[in-house]
C-alpha cells in the first residue's frame, strides 16, 4: 500500500486517501521553514562559538556541548517524536515541536551562563526532533501523490540540504555584525510564523493505541548514549573510561531495542518498515551520506578560518556555490524522479560527490578559493543534491500511514547517527595526521597557528592542511561506500509509475 493511500492500524478499518490540502503553496512554505529552521540549527553556531565563549566564560572543554547537546537531543529523540505524530496528531504534536523549539531559542538567546544555554541547546534539539519527521509525514497528507508531492518532496530535501550552509552563513553575519545571541533569537519570528501558519494544514488519522514505552526508552536512550560515545571519544579519546562506558551502555541497549520492537504489540519503529530491501539500503546510503557531510562542513570551515584566515562573513559567503549546487540537484532531481529509478540518480550522484571529495583533498596552504576550493565544493554539492530527493523519496515510498512517522524519523534518524560518527572519527583521523606532521614542533606551537613566527605559521599550517585533506580523503571513500551500498540494494522504480490510478488527481 502506497504512502498517503492509508491510514488505518492493526486495529481498525483502512481509510480512504486523503486529499490534498485546500493550501498547497502555504502548507509547503510553512513545512519548508520548519525544516530548514530545524537543520539550520544545527551549524547557525558554529561560527558564533568563539563570541559565546568570550560572552559567557566558557571553558574550552565544554565549549562543544553548545553544539552537541542539541544534536545529542536531536538524533537520540527522532524515533520517539515521529511515532508521537501517528498517535497523537502529526499537525498538533508539529505545532508542539515548533512551540518547543521557539520557547527554547528564547531561553538559549538570553542565557546568563553556560549551563542555561547548554540545556536551551538540548531543550531546542527536543523540538527539532519532534517537528522533523513531523512535518516529512505531512507532506503525505497534505500533497497527492505523484507530481506535487514529488515537488514537494523536492522542496523538503533542498531545504534539508541548504539548510546547513545557511547556518554557517546566517551564523557568521549575525555574529560579526550583531552579537552571538542571534543565532538563536533569530529563530523566535520564523517560528511563530510557522505556527500561524499551521492553520492550512491537513491533518491525518490518527493511529489508535498506546506508545511503546519500552522501546521509546531503550531505543533512545542507546541512540543518546551511542552519540555520546561518539562525541566524547572524539574529544577525549576512544580508550577512556567514560567513552568505552558510554559504547558498552549503547550496546546493550540498541541491542535490546529491536528484541523490545519484535515483541511489542504497537512498536516505536516497526521492524516490517525494514524488510524491504530498497528501503533498509536507503536508510544506510543515507547514514553515510550524513558521514561524509558533516565532517565536509566542519573540516571546511576549520580550513577556511585556520589556514586561509578567513573572518565569520566571509567563510559563511564562502559556502554560497554549496548551497546552489544542492538546491539546483534537488530541483532537477525532483523531476527526474518520475523518469528514472532512484539507482540511476543516486549511484552518480555519489560518484560525482566523492569525486569533489577527492579534488578537495588537493587544497594546500595556498590553494586559492576560485582555483581549487570553490569547484570542489561545487562538485560535492552537485553531487550530493542529486542523492537527496531519490532517496528521500524511497525511504518513505510505500509505506503505511500507520507507519510513516517512524519511517520518516528514521531517515533523519540515519542522517544525524551518521553525521555523529563520521565527524568524530575523521576529526581523530584528521588531528592525528596533523600531529605527526607537527612532531618536532612543541605542544605550544599547535594550538594558535597565528600566534608565532612566520617559519613556524607556515609549518602549522601545512600540518593543519595535511590533516585537513586526509579527512576529505576519508569523506571520498564513504561517498564511494555509500555508492556501493545504494548500486547494490536500492531496486526500486521510478516514483510515478507505482502510483495507483485512484490517487490521481482529476484533471
Amino acid at each position: 500500500m502506497s504512502l498517503g493511500t492509508r491510514a488505518g492500524s492493526d486495529t481498525g478499518p483502512a481509510a480512504p486517501a486523503p486529499p490534498a490540502g485546500r493550501h498547497p503553496v502555504v502548507a509547503l512554505l510553512v513545512i519548508a521553514a520548519a525544516e530548514l529552521m530545524v537543520v539550520l540549527d544545527a551549524t547557525i553556531v558554529n561560527i558564533a562559538l568563539p563570541g559565546i565563549q568570550t560572552g559567557l566564560h566558557i571553558p574550552g572543554g565544554e565549549l562543544a556541548w553548545v553544539v552537541n547537546a542539541y544534536a545529542l537531543a536531536f538524533g537520540g529523540l527522532m524515533l520517539l517524536g515521529g511515532r508521537a505524530g501517528d498517535l497523537f496528531g502529526r499537525r498538533r504534536v508539529f505545532r508542539l515541536g515548533i512551540a518547543l523549539f521557539v520557547s527554547a531559542s528564547l531561553l538559549g538567546g538570553l542565557a546568563p551562563a553556560a549551563a542555561p544555554l547548554i540545556a536551551a541547546r538540548a531543550l531546542q534539539g527536543v523540538g527539532a526532533a519532534i517537528a522533523a519527521p513531523t512535518a516529512l509525514s505531512l507532506i503525505t497528507t497534505n500533497f497527492s501523490e505523484g507530481r506535487d508531492r514529488n515537488r514537494a518532496m523536492g522542496t523538503y530535501a533542498a531545504m534539508a540540504g541548504v539548510g546547513s550552509t545557511a547556518g554557517l552563513l546566517l551564523g557568521g553575519a549575525l555574529t560579526q555584525y550583531l552579537d552571538w545571541r542571534w543565532t538563536l533569537l533569530v529563530n523566535i519570528p520564523v517560528g511563530l510564523a510557522v505556527l500561524a501558519g499551521t492553520v492550512v494544514l491537513t491533518e491525518a488519522d490518527r493511529t489508535r493505541g498506546k506508545a511503546d514505552i519500552t522501546g521509546a526508552a531503550t531505543g533512545t536512550a542507546g541512540l543518546l548514549a551511542l552519540v555520546y560515545a561518539i562525541t566524547r571519544g572524539g574529544q577525549d579519546g576512544w580508550t577512556d573510561a567514560v567513552t568505552l562506558t558510554a559504547f558498552g551502555t549503547a550496546a546493550a541497549l540498541l541491542t535490546v531495542f529491536p528484541l523490545t520492537q519484535a515483541r511489542a504489540r504497537q512498536p516505536l519503529l516497526p521492524l516490517r518498515v525494514l524488510r524491504d530491501r530498497s528501503r533498509a539500503g536507503t536508510y544506510l546510503t543515507l547514514f553515510l551520506v550524513g558521514t561524509g557531510m558533516f565532517a565536509t562542513f566542519y573540516f571546511l570551515t576549520l580550513h577556511m578560518q585556520h589556514v586561509l584566515g578567513y573572518g565569520p562573513v566571509r567563510t559563511g559567503l564562502a559556502y554560497l556555490p554549496f548551497s546552489a549546487g544542492i538546491a539546483i540537484m534537488a530541483a532537477v532531481g525532483s523531476r527526474l524522479v518520475v523518469r528514472h529509478p532512484p539507482r540511476e540518480l543516486a549511484v552518480p550522484g555519489l560518484a560525482v560527490a566523492a569525486a569533489g571529495m577527492i579534488w578537495l583533498s588537493r587544497l594546500t596552504p595556498h590553494s586559492s578559493y576560485w582555483g581549487t576550493l570553490m569547484p570542489g565544493m561545487l562538485v560535492t554539492a552537485l553531487g550530493l543534491g542529486a542523492t537527496f530527493v531519490p532517496l528521500t523519496l524511497t525511504a518513505v515510498r510505500d509505506v503505511d500511514d500507520r507507519d510513516a512517522g517512524g519511517a520518516s524519523a528514521l531517515l533523519t534518524t540515519a542522517q544525524q547517527i551518521g553525521g555523529a560518527l563520521g565527524l568524530a572519527t575523521l576529526a581523530t583521523l584528521s588531528a592525528t595526521a596533523a600531529d605527526r606532521r607537527l612532531a618536532h614542533a612543541g605542544p605550544a606551537h599547535r594550538t594558535d597557528p597565528r600566534a608565532h613566527d612566520p617559519a613556524l605559521v607556515t609549518h602549522v599550517q601545512d600540518a593543519l592542511t595535511h590533516g585537513h585533506t586526509r579527512a576529505f580523503l576519508a569523506s571520498a571513500v564513504v561517498f564511494t561506500a555509500a555508492l556501493l551500498v545504494a548500486y547494490l540494494t536500492i531496486d526500486a522504480g521510478p516514483q510515478e509509475r507505482t502510483e495507483p490510478p485512484r490517487t490521481r488527481k482529476p484533471s
